[in-house]
């Protein structure tokens, strides 16, 4: 039996995909643990600058499968068969690793930056606590629209 070199290269991009997706819920996990301890400032920062960086792992991890969906719509030179379009697809998917991490770290998309700021607001609470702050807001962008729209009405 055979096994197609495209096949192999899919199953370890899913290994490695699973890999950092794991790795990611780890530090974000160990670090909904340290906020609810109470910790001092010293070890918060260190906390915040995990949150950050997991943060950073996150968006260049985004940006990495972007890149490799637009590389799929490329089409496949049918010279690269064999060994050689193992070797290709092994180098091709550390180049999209390593253009997703300068992505991230030059300006990216500043999805990190977003992510951080929700995170660091909502750490340390329950989901239930999540959901009714959001409702709360959005009960007030809600009631603020109204007033508007009476304001508009009433010119």
């Amino acid at each position: 039996m055979d096994i197609d070199s495209s096949y192999l290269t899919t199953l370890s991009s899913q290994a490695v995909s699973n890999a950092n997706t794991s790795k990611l819920k780890n530090t974000l996990s160990q670090i909904k643990e340290g906020a609810g301890a109470g910790k001092n400032t010293e070890t918060l920062s260190a906390d915040d600058e995990k949150l950050l960086d997991a943060c950073k792992q996150f968006e260049s991890y985004f940006v990495e499968q972007m890149y490799k969906q637009m590389m799929a719509t490329v089409p496949e030179d049918p010279l690269d068969t064999g060994t050689n379009s193992m070797l290709v697809d092994y180098y091709k998917d550390n180049l999209v690793k390593e253009y997703a991490s300068k992505t991230t770290e030059q300006e990216g998309l500043g999805l990190a930056n977003m992510l951080y700021e929700q995170m660091k607001r909502n750490i340390g609470q329950t989901p239930e606590e999540i959901d009714a702050k959001a409702e709360r807001a959005a009960a007030e962008s809600g009631a603020a629209a109204d007033a508007g729209e009476r304001m508009v009405d009433a010119d």
